[in-house]
């Protein structure tokens, strides 16, 4: 009986990322002679055409190594590119740090990505030639040093765009800054794409559960997704419904994890009002109402888990929580976003 309970209680090992094999030597993509593009090669023109339009100018032409796929390489005018509107908030201290790094070594030497805007696809009569999904940072750097123009990486398929959570290199991303990019995307996607079915853009979207973490932040700039994040991700998948439906449940989600959370803050809080102390309140608050720490296989809809861990929070008696218990505690410290 022990070893049954011993047996469900053990903590599930978190998914491993599917890290690229290793690759013989030298095996892959295109030799260096292969990645130019032949004279006359028509494939870019109309992205060329696109660049001398808005003021910019090409400076090559060249197939990327790995995949082959054409590429160019232009300076654009700074005023003509913007960030693509779902990526995570400018921060002050990154920006003027590059701008910095720039000022002193007197090169931009790394090309930020573009793509073409909604604009030059016809879909906005306004708004810039040019987004890039990778490159903000650097891009503020150059504005703030009075640069006219900036050297880019163009594109032509938009749907790099929506690959920003594996682009964007610049600076690490915590859960908050994942999740309120990843539920941008989304909101870009209904734009664009209302029919697709969700699934299609898992690869995009990295996590279902962080749509509806970033529905949360949206909102809640201070919520404390690490805690809850385990939870979700177990409960939450892609579903093949049309984005434009789905979107529903998650922000329906969001509202039921917000009074999950207002439930566990309240124990937090009469958890500090007795003098117990620990970095993991809420992580211990939120694994004690967890219902899935007793269910093996499938679990759960999310919205049955979230209501129980609600019931639970509003039931349970923080008189009977001594401090050698919060001891043995761990996970996501309170403030970890």
């Amino acid at each position: 009986m022990a070893a049954a309970k011993k047996k469900a209680t053990a903590k599930r090992a978190p998914p491993k990322r599917r890290t690229p094999k290793k690759r013989a030597a030298q095996s892959e993509g295109l030799d260096a002679l292969a990645c130019a593009l032949p004279a006359g090669d028509t494939s870019l023109a109309r992205l060329e055409a696109q660049i001398v339009a808005e003021g910019g100018a090409i400076l090559g032409r060249y197939k990327e190594p790995l995949g082959g796929h054409p590429c160019l390489l232009a300076a654009l005018p700074i005023g003509a590119i913007e960030p693509t509107p779902f990526q995570r908030d400018l921060s002050d201290a990154h920006h003027k740090r590059l701008a910095e790094v720039i000022q002193k070594t007197g090169r931009f030497l790394d090309p930020v990505i573009a793509v073409t805007s909604p604009r030059l696809e016809g879909k906005a009569d306004d708004g810039p030639g040019f987004w890039t999904p990778n490159g903000r940072h650097r891009l503020e750097a150059m504005r703030r040093l009075g640069a006219r123009a900036i050297t880019a990486l163009v594109v032509p398929t938009r749907e790099i765009a929506w690959q920003i959570l594996a682009l964007n290199t610049e600076k690490a991303h915590n859960l908050k800054e994942r999740a309120l990019e990843v539920v941008r995307i989304y909101r870009g996607l209904l734009d664009e794409v209302p029919s697709r079915p969700e699934s299609s853009f898992a690869f995009y979207l990295e996590d279902a559960s962080l749509v509806t973490l970033g529905a949360v932040y949206e909102s809640h700039p201070r919520f404390a997704g690490g805690a809850y994040h385990p939870i979700l991700r177990r409960v939450l998948g892609f579903s093949d419904a049309p984005i434009a439906e789905v979107i529903a449940r998650h922000e329906a989600l969001a509202a039921q994890l917000v009074e999950v959370e207002v439930a566990v803050s309240g124990v937090v809080a009469q958890l500090r009002e007795r003098g117990l102390v620990s970095p993991y309140l809420r992580s211990f608050v939120v694994a004690r109402v967890n219902p899935l720490r007793w269910v093996e296989g499938e679990p759960p809809p999310a919205e049955e888990v979230l209501e129980k861990m609600r019931a639970r929070a509003l039931k349970m008696d923080a008189s009977k929580i001594r401090q050698e218990h919060l001891a043995r505690a761990g996970g996501v410290a309170d403030d970890d976003a």
